[in-house]
């Protein structure tokens, strides 16, 4: 009896040994911003990077400018961390929301270099002159180098950056941002290997209601649970993307249950890795593609 208990538990073991590296093995390693812990956020320097190092997805937000050029940026104005101005400006927090890129033509936005400033948060970043790169530039410069290198196709995560109250200040209305921003994925024959992603569940729930073809991902920073944030999305999305501290098994069952993939964001510490990829999420986004890689690879 007692052998019995022993292998009984041997292949319980056995058995959760071989699910969890499994769950690893198709674990999707998205570089946040492409890897801004090691390079300039949003760069194709960054985006190379990450590739290199063995990033599944490379995340990243598109805005709009005046002259309706989807760009590659977080904010939709230059933000004072990581930008000077046109003319080299210093850039203040204070100011900062006075360089509306949504207001400034995209030869404009070309004069101001986002890559060579010290980032107090990132002080390992590679520092470089960099200039906000177009959504469409960086597929094309990206789908050579993974030709070029015989490397397997990459993913896309593209976020919209808009709300409610900033529509037509910062950036169009959501049915406008989203047809240009879908109208480059399309035409770039990317749409089978791209997720839209956003906070604004209006980008979502307009790509949804026209039938595009990409996935979607519903972005979470709030408290108030899984059933109430689908309920308001108004459908399922294909991934389910909160901020890390708030998953738990209860949550990933949930998402499972629904047949939603759960991607949360953004983790950087080992710990928190380690943790997070134990409740058997289905990707991890981190400003550090390469820590998650090392941590699968020691496991």
């Amino acid at each position: 009896m007692k052998n019995f208990y022993l292998l009984f538990s041997v292949i319980l073991l056995h058995a959760f040994f071989i699910n969890s590296v499994k769950a690893q093995s198709s674990l999707d390693i998205q570089g946040h911003r492409g890897c801004r812990g090691l390079c300039p956020e949003n760069t194709i320097p960054g985006f190379i990077k990450a590739i290199d190092l063995g990033a599944t997805t490379l995340e990243m937000d598109v805005v709009i400018t005046k002259d309706n050029q989807v760009v590659l940026s977080h904010d939709p104005f230059l933000n004072h961390e990581i930008c000077e101005g046109p003319h080299k400006e210093i850039i203040t927090e204070k100011n900062e929301k006075e360089f509306n890129i949504y207001r400034m033509s995209y030869n404009e936005l070309q004069k101001c270099d986002c890559g060579s400033k010290i980032h107090n948060r990132f002080l390992t970043q590679a520092k470089f002159v960099s200039y906000k790169p177009l959504l469409e530039t960086v597929i094309d410069t990206v789908e050579k180098y993974i030709s070029y290198k015989k490397l397997k196709p990459i993913q896309y995560n593209i976020e919209t950056k808009c709300l409610r109250e900033t529509d037509t200040l910062f950036h169009p209305t959501p049915d406008k941002f989203t047809e240009l921003v879908y109208a480059i994925i399309k035409n770039k024959s990317v749409s089978s290997r791209t997720t839209l992603q956003s906070f604004d569940i209006r980008t979502l729930q307009y790509a949804h209601a026209n039938n595009y073809t990409i996935k979607l991902a519903l972005l979470i920073e709030n408290e108030n649970g899984f059933e109430k944030n689908v309920s308001s999305l108004g459908f399922n999305p294909d991934v389910y993307s909160p901020n890390y501290e708030l998953v738990s098994k209860e949550l990933v069952k949930q998402c499972h249950d629904k047949k939603i993939k759960i991607i949360p964001w953004t983790i950087n510490e080992i710990a928190d890795i380690k943790k997070t990829i134990d409740l058997q999420v289905d990707g991890i986004i981190s400003d550090y593609p390469n820590r998650v890689i090392e941590l699968i690879q020691k496991k």
